[in-house]
């Protein structure tokens, strides 16, 4: 089964959609298989991460936008924004892609795990994700 999410963003930041895919995989029927996770952007991306506390994810973009700041001199690729290549760098660095195996019918995620999609742009409306869940 394949089925597209599609996941509001609005701003930059850490954007939780792990009940969407929890409900894809039930819909799908398949008890024991994988969920592949693919999002159709460059300027955003997936990661699964702490969901019980703010602060981690708070943390982690800031860390993000230390590390690849925007306005850097060795950009050419400015041509949609300030933040447009500092996004697709950060997409280069985390995943664009994700499997999760399924046990029992549910996404086999740790207590704390939740999927995330990660906006790097300031302001976006919505990204997809393709979902493709098999035995």
């Amino acid at each position: 089964m394949v089925e597209i999410i599609n996941v509001q963003t609005g701003r930059q930041g850490l954007f939780e959609f792990t009940r969407q895919v929890e409900r894809a995989v039930h819909k799908s029927g398949i008890r024991e298989g994988i969920c592949n996770l693919l999002i159709q952007h460059t300027s955003a991306s997936l990661i699964i991460q702490e969901n019980a506390d703010p602060s981690a994810m708070h943390d982690l973009e800031k860390w993000m936008n230390r590390l690849v700041p925007v306005n850097d001199s060795l950009y050419t690729h400015t041509l949609e924004g300030e933040d447009d290549m500092p996004a697709h760098i950060k997409n280069a660095l985390t995943a664009t892609t994700l499997s999760i195996p399924v046990i029992d019918g549910g996404l086999a995620l740790g207590t704390w795990q939740g999927v995330f999609c990660w906006e790097h742009r300031h302001c976006s409306g919505s990204r997809n994700v393709a979902v493709h869940i098999g035995e």
